[in-house]
């Protein structure tokens, strides 16, 4: 292969000198990086702020052209951070995240087990799909399992982000990188990387590194001073009695209301009698037979009764009333409200004021200081200090609570699921990421097609559209990625690769390789991963024609350094997504990150110079 092949591979500009002498340029890129990552891990200003205002240092000091300072807010990187949210929220509301922690996912495991089971998922599903797809899909189910654990998410959301990095190495699809780099090797030596090419090498680095993750990896994450194991401060005072009625055509008729308890408990909802004939049962209530129009007595937290409600294909009390508010309003919400002396409906029952035909709102439940509400929910006298729980359309939130005279509680992203949108909002997102891995469409493209479609379909109100995007992990990846593209564009990066050429002169191969990786890993942690491959790659390919031994150990070492981004959470959109969700700071990424690129680097080395021999 020719070498100006290799070299035009970097993009020289007249601001660049030659390798070995820092330019004006690089040296203000490089304190730059130095300061953004100095202020990021001391916390004293959150990482979106530090790295906005290193964007506009970099403008103002002329290092970062003006008309690509915000072309960061453009880039698929972050498009793509911004709709998997986006995603992710209609495969909750949908009834898709249920679908699977019913089928899946125990809460009653222990957290080491249960990071074990969801890294062996991720990593499967990232090993024949996108790694930021799959991580899309299993959010949500993370999160709420912790919620029904009673545990923070910070602790398995984090292992979940690494374990899809590590399962996207296997195949040429899971990762962009490897997709990446079989294009360079086309280019360069005339044939492209194979689809299971990857997976010698990247099945024993997935493997190794998912058991460290779920033995001991979990273990190293920070737990916030004060926080609260379900990140839910009403969970104290969250438990409703509510009514849900038996369907004609549902499966639980013909069946003792006793047979409930198994689901009902997985659920973490307690059935506490039946509602037959216009008369409540309890206790002996259990023996009798579920029959159409039966009403089951319940408590539990809101998301609990909507879990159980879509498991079972059960109906609100009022279902006539349900079937208006989806027709009148883009979708359903629940809120709470607490009843105050002056409320309209103190002392008074909801079918007394008229809740249902006057405001088009329903009584879905009374949280009574932990009394048993004894009479059906619409004709229950509501006293000072209730809190109900209201279903309602979203635009008409505060004129219901305003009309009632309640106080508003603090909105806890409650949801309504529409479980019959279930297969439909699946069927979507399976077709997108079908037509993303074999090359149809663009990522970002297939993924805002989802989007648009979920609105469309009513599986996520426009209303709500923009509240699921973590905005300051945005700002975030906005903000670095025009650095990142100056520090290349400078020469930054071709200044690393000369030193890396000077500093492994006349060392054994393996040793070159572990430079090379650790190196790769180390840009990989700044810049986004698909930059540090095109720019390390031919790296790789020149070390080898110096040292006159095959190019594929090397773009190997490439591949795997270039997606195990573990130290920040700007290296990969697995990482950067987990960010908000996870309530994680800069600093907590390495604590676990480091470990985990070591033992990489320990495994995969030897792996590369069994199975792809100099």
């Amino acid at each position: 292969m020719p070498r100006r092949k290799v070299k035009s591979l970097f993009h020289r500009t007249p601001r660049q000198g030659s390798l070995g002498v820092m330019t004006t340029d690089q040296i203000i890129l490089f304190t730059l990086f130095g300061g953004v990552f100095v202020f990021l891990l001391w916390g004293r200003w959150r990482y979106d702020l530090v790295a906005f205002a290193a964007l506009m240092l970099g403008v103002v000091l002329g290092v970062v052209e003006t008309k690509n300072a915000f072309a960061g807010f453009g880039h698929s990187a972050t498009l793509v951070v911004a709709l998997v949210l986006v995603v992710s929220a209609g495969l909750v509301r949908s009834g898709a995240v249920f679908l699977i922690t019913r089928t899946l996912v125990d809460a009653s495991r222990k957290l080491g087990a249960h990071i074990a089971l969801m890294g062996v998922v991720g990593g499967v599903l990232s090993a024949f799909m996108n790694n930021v797809a799959a991580l899309a899909l299993l959010m949500p189910v993370d999160i709420q399992t912790a919620r029904k654990a009673g545990r923070a998410p910070s602790l398995s959301l984090m292992p979940l982000s690494f374990a899809t990095i590590l399962g996207g190495m296997v195949t040429l699809i899971g990762t962009p990188p490897n997709i990446i780099i079989a294009s360079i090797r086309q280019d360069n030596l005339g044939e492209p990387f194979k689809m299971f090419d990857f997976a010698p090498v990247g099945g024993v680095t997935a493997i190794a590194g998912l058991a460290f993750v779920a033995l001991i990896g979990w273990r190293f994450i920070p737990q916030k001073t004060g926080e609260h194991q379900s990140g839910d401060p009403m969970e104290d005072y969250a438990e409703y009695i509510a009514e849900l009625v038996v369907p004609e055509d549902s499966k639980l008729i013909g069946q003792r209301v006793s047979s409930l308890n198994d689901d009902a408990e997985k659920a973490d909802v307690a059935v506490i009698g039946i509602i037959q004939g216009g008369q409540r049962r309890y206790g002996s209530g259990q023996n009798r037979v579920i029959g159409a129009g039966d009403a089951l007595v319940l408590e539990a937290t809101p998301d609990a009764l909507d879990e159980f409600r879509a498991a079972k294909s059960l109906q609100f009390a009022d279902d006539k009333r349900e079937d208006i508010l989806r027709a009148e309003g883009e979708g359903l919400t629940v809120i709470e409200v607490v009843v105050t002396d002056q409320s309209r409906i103190n002392g008074k029952t909801a079918q007394a004021v008229g809740l249902t035909w006057r405001q088009q709102a329903v009584l879905m439940g009374i949280s009574r200081q932990g009394k048993t509400v004894r009479s059906q929910m619409r004709k229950t006298t509501v006293q000072t200090g209730d809190i109900l729980l209201l279903l309602v359309a979203p635009e008409n939130a505060n004129s219901v609570t305003e009309w009632l005279g309640c106080l508003p509680l603090a909105d806890r992203g409650l949801v309504v699921t529409d479980d019959k949108k279930v297969w439909l909002a699946i069927g979507l997102f399976g077709a997108a990421v079908l037509a993303a891995s074999i090359g149809l469409v663009y990522l970002p493209v297939a993924l805002g097609i989802v989007v648009v479609a979920y609105v469309l379909a009513r599986i996520i109100p426009i209303a709500e559209l923009y509240d699921h995007i973590e905005w300051p992990v945005v700002v975030l990846l906005g903000s670095m990625i025009p650095l990142g593209q100056a520090l290349e564009a400078s020469g930054g990066t071709e200044l690393i690769a000369g030193s890396l050429v000077s500093l492994t002169d006349g060392m054994p191969p393996w040793a070159i390789l572990t430079i090379l990786m650790v190196v790769t890993m180390s840009l990989s942690d700044v810049l986004n991963n698909t930059a540090t491959a095109i720019v390390a790659a031919p790296i790789g390919i020149q070390m080898a024609q110096t040292l006159g031994v095959s190019p594929d150990p090397f773009l190997m070492a490439v591949a795997v350094a270039a997606s195990c981004a573990f130290l920040t959470p700007i290296g990969h959109k697995n990482n950067t997504l987990i960010l908000g969700p996870g309530g994680y700071s800069f600093g907590d990424y390495w604590r676990m990150g480091l470990p985990l690129e070591i033992l990489v680097v320990a495994v995969s080395i030897p792996a590369i110079l069994v199975f792809w021999p100099l």
